[in-house]
């Protein structure tokens, strides 16, 4: 499935689908939130949190893309990410863009 971050795809006839959006809520793990104490008071990246970040975006983005399928899409355009805290010691990462189906 091709996913871009464009508005559109030139030179492309496609027909828009809908938004379409995939998300997943994660929690710290106690481990983790040693290592980033340790890690506030020296600096330097907290390499778990990084990790978890990223791993709940490519989550994000598989369910994004696994709705555009189920619509009949052939790709997603205008995609986005964003995150935010839900309660405390959680992340929530949603992915979300607007399927399109190709034409010709």
């Amino acid at each position: 499935m091709f996913v871009s971050t464009t508005d559109v795809i030139p030179g492309v006839s496609y027909q828009i689908l809908g938004l379409v959006q995939g998300n997943v809520v994660t929690s710290r793990h106690i481990g983790r939130d040693l290592m980033a104490g340790v890690k506030s008071i020296v600096g330097g990246e907290i390499k778990t949190f990084t990790d978890m970040t990223s791993e709940a975006r490519l989550e994000a983005e598989r369910r994004m893309v696994a709705q555009a399928q189920a619509m009949g899409a052939d790709a997603v355009i205008a995609s986005r990410f964003a995150s935010d805290t839900v309660a405390e010691g959680t992340i929530e990462m949603l992915a979300y863009g607007t399927a399109v189906k190709f034409i010709g």
